[in-house]
């Protein structure tokens, strides 16, 4: 029987992030600035905010396997917060840059991460867009002088209290938020110029918002009109992709919001919103999607929790292998998800390594807009 997969968080400090907010610096971007501030005798707090952060998660005794940076840039606040830990990069000089985390950020992704916990301020969370975009959820420490972005958890404790949520297998909703960042030159000239950079994947506690003529409970006929519009919209407005979509009836309530044709038990392929491919085989999958952008939209069965290997073999390990873990969108009302009592969504491609490498959080889009984290082996 499998068991449930180690939770895998990375780790990863701005040593330098906040060094010039007590001092009036107005941020702490470019080494002028940070060299400057040691000289002032300003404090590396970033370090410490992020040891908070993770103290809590060791004292839980929680399965956690822990990936991060060396030194400042992460090792140290494991090691101060008791946590075990194993270091994937090192920063060639003391005084790192902005270089340095984004090379860190990519070393960190090799290791399929359920969550990256990063400490830092809004030049940080700027930097891992670049690298990181929406490939796996992240959380920020806020740790800099400006915090515009909508990346970071409210403190330390707070972000805290999230991972352990997610460590543990809870529902975790997760939303796109915004990367923002201001002009320090001109900020330190009296303007507020923040700009948009982009969004990353962020999860935050799960509320649900209770129907009261409904006892409580979502209906499921409305959340699936939802879901559906939510993902028919996709159809509509990504012409590049190709969008394959899986068999269920979760899925042939997004086909016929779309206005598409539909093979219920089958596996058919969209593409500029037209149904370009019916039924297919695994072998005429991989021949039309081979070197195309492409999604996949599956749901799992209900009861079972299978969202690969039953019903869908067409779903060949070759290709997924070829879409990524972060092509694939699952759809299920927060009721389906419910009904499974706490178990796992099943990954039973027939590839055991592949497996290992979808296991751990995955995405599943449980509304309009709605979406949450849950544990896949």
């Amino acid at each position: 029987m499998k068991m449930k997969p180690v939770f895998k968080l990375g780790v990863l400090v701005n040593p330098f992030a906040g060094i010039g907010g007590a001092l009036a610096l107005k941020g702490s971007d470019g080494a002028q600035i940070r060299a400057q501030a040691l000289a002032m005798g300003a404090q590396q707090l970033a370090p410490e905010k992020m040891a908070r952060a993770l103290s809590d998660i060791a004292a839980c005794g929680l399965d956690v396997q822990v990936y991060t940076a060396a030194g400042d840039m992460g090792e140290h606040s494991c090691v101060q917060a008791g946590l075990a830990c194993e270091v994937v990069f090192t920063p060639e000089a003391a005084q790192t840059e902005a270089s340095d985390t984004q090379a860190a950020a990519t070393a960190l992704l090799a290791y399929n991460l359920d969550l990256l916990v990063f400490a830092g301020g809004d030049g940080t969370a700027r930097n891992l867009c670049d690298v990181i975009g929406n490939k796996v959820p992240v959380l920020g420490v806020p740790a800099g002088c400006k915090i515009h972005s909508g990346v970071y958890a409210v403190t330390p404790g707070a972000a805290a209290r999230v991972i352990t949520l997610m460590a543990r297998g809870e529902l975790v909703s997760q939303f796109d938020a915004e990367v923002r960042d201001i002009d320090e030159d001109a900020f330190r000239q009296g303007k507020v110029q923040a700009r948009h950079y982009g969004e990353m994947r962020v999860p935050h506690e799960l509320q649900y918002i209770q129907a009261v003529k409904m006892g409580g409970r979502e209906h499921d006929e409305l959340v699936l009109d939802d879901i559906a519009a939510y993902v028919s919209e996709m159809l509509d407005d990504d012409e590049e992709r190709f969008y394959v979509m899986g068999s269920g009836s979760t899925v042939a309530a997004i086909m016929d919001a779309a206005g598409l044709d539909n093979t219920l038990l089958g596996v058919d392929v969209v593409h500029q919103g037209q149904v370009v491919a019916s039924d297919v085989t695994a072998t005429q999958l991989l021949d039309i999607t081979c070197g195309k952008p492409t999604r996949l939209v599956i749901t799992l069965i209900g009861g079972q929790g299978h969202i690969l290997g039953r019903g869908n073999q067409q779903l060949s390990p070759a290709f997924i292998r070829q879409l990524g873990k972060e092509n694939m969108l699952v759809v299920a009302t927060k009721a389906k998800l419910q009904a499974l009592e706490g178990r796992p969504l099943r990954l039973d491609s027939g590839d055991s390594d592949l497996d290992s490498l979808l296991a751990g959080s995955v995405q599943v889009i449980t509304g309009y807009q709605d979406k949450v984290l849950y544990p896949a082996i």
